[in-house]
């Protein structure tokens, strides 16, 4: 299998560790194999793909879309460095506004797979970071949500004391001050 999957401290939230196949022409790795994944559980369907680029300093996040249309990620790397996170903001769960984060990195070479009912955020740790995610429903405007990014009651251990964050992710509201994740 091409794939090793890892349940992280978050067990819904699954590290994906990728086989690479190198030699001197360079490297070939599959990213995505649906008989896999859902033998690993991670049975959705991904409906749209979406890049970013950001600098060294880039907050981005915490991001998540509400339901019907709530989105689970499959994120990746493929240039640079970032620090990848997922709260969890499903009201019933036992790990509420718990999070895991990992480093995600082109030379690495992982993946992380963050189910529906999960907000999203990164940090850019390269002096840019090329980073893609499949989502398993698609874009949805008026279902737009997030949380701060420096919401205290998460605590999130963000690696720059003076970060770029965008002013929409300023505005987002602390977790505590939504009434509906």
């Amino acid at each position: 299998m091409p794939f090793r999957f890892t349940p992280l401290e978050i067990a819904d939230v699954i590290l994906v560790e990728l086989r690479i196949f190198a030699d001197d022409r360079g490297y070939f790795m599959e990213t995505y194999k649906r008989t896999d994944f859902h033998a690993a559980g991670i049975t959705e369907s991904f409906v749209q793909d979406n890049h970013s680029l950001s600098s060294r300093g880039v907050i981005r996040g915490l991001h998540f879309q509400r339901a019907p249309k709530a989105q689970g990620k499959l994120v990746r790397v493929g240039a640079g460095r970032v620090l990848d996170i997922a709260v969890d903001i499903r009201p019933m769960s036992p790990t509420y506004l718990k999070w895991v984060g990992v480093e995600l990195s082109s030379d690495v070479r992982n993946m992380l797979y963050i189910p529906a009912g999960f907000a999203h955020g990164f940090a850019a740790l390269s002096d840019s970071a090329s980073l893609s995610y499949k989502c398993t429903a698609e874009y949805d405007a008026s279902l737009d949500a997030g949380i701060r990014w420096d919401d205290p009651d998460i605590a999130l251990p963000w690696p720059f004391d003076d970060p770029i964050v965008s002013e929409k992710d300023k505005s987002l509201p602390s977790a505590r001050d939504i009434k509906e994740l």
